[in-house]
């Protein structure tokens, strides 16, 4: 059985016409509705630590899997009171040396900043039953990186976030979708049980673990394209 794990960045109001990355922020009130239609549907919305079971082939049932990417506060703000609402959990991959801060990485590109949970936030998230994985140290290019760089930012981030929030982390995501051979050796030598990317498609059991494609919301992403990205193959054909 195939399962989609839906990939999201920001929940709030999208930013003007026109604006960079405009795509990536999908409204509280779409948000809201996507996931009530998936609980309509009969499925459960899983963090991938819940998730691991049904990638190993230890359970079947109909879940999808639920990432953010980055740590935004509005993901707490807008996204948690919908998820507890629904019994569902999600994963949300942080970037350790910039809780509290901005998307920093962003800025050059002219994209709004927007602040990122603090500490606090985080701590929040963990305490309603969701789970934090990492985003590396400081959300870089790591095939733009060193070995030892690339080392830190996978490393380190886990440490970091284990030490500050007092949780394993088990579950890594690649900034920008971007790897190659050697991050995911590194990210499996760390000690991670998975990475995301920004491959698009459902997964199955016997996929690898460190290299999971995953369906983005964006968003236009209207009701009726979100349940044939749900239902059908149509993010498979555009792999």
């Amino acid at each position: 059985m195939k399962i989609p794990i839906l990939m999201y960045h920001q929940i709030d109001a999208p930013p003007p016409r026109g604006a960079s990355l405009r795509g990536l922020v999908v409204s509280p009130t779409s948000f809201g509705r996507q996931m009530a239609l998936l609980k309509l549907l009969g499925y459960r919305c899983l963090s991938m630590h819940d998730l691991e079971p049904y990638l190993q082939g230890k359970k079947q049932g109909k879940v999808v899997g639920l990432t953010f990417d980055d740590g935004y506060q509005n993901n707490l703000q807008y996204a948690l009171p919908v998820l507890v609402k629904n019994g569902f959990t999600a994963t949300c991959y942080a970037v350790s040396n910039a809780m509290g801060g901005s998307n920093s990485w962003d800025k050059h590109l002219g994209i709004a900043q927007k602040p990122l949970m603090t500490v606090e936030n985080w701590l929040v998230w963990l305490s309603n039953g969701m789970e934090v994985g990492s985003h590396t140290r400081h959300h870089v290019d790591l095939t733009k990186s060193t070995a030892e760089q690339a080392l830190d930012e996978i490393k380190g981030s886990k440490q970091e976030l284990q030490t500050t929030l007092g949780c394993e982390i088990r579950h890594f995501c690649y900034p920008y979708g971007w790897y190659s051979a050697e991050h995911r050796q590194l990210i499996q030598l760390a000690g991670y049980i998975s990475a995301t990317t920004t491959q698009r498609g459902r997964v199955q059991e016997g996929d690898d673990m460190y290299t999971l494609k995953r369906i983005m919301v964006a968003r236009a992403t209207h009701l009726g394209l979100f349940a044939a990205k749900i239902l059908s193959n149509y993010e498979d054909r555009r792999t």
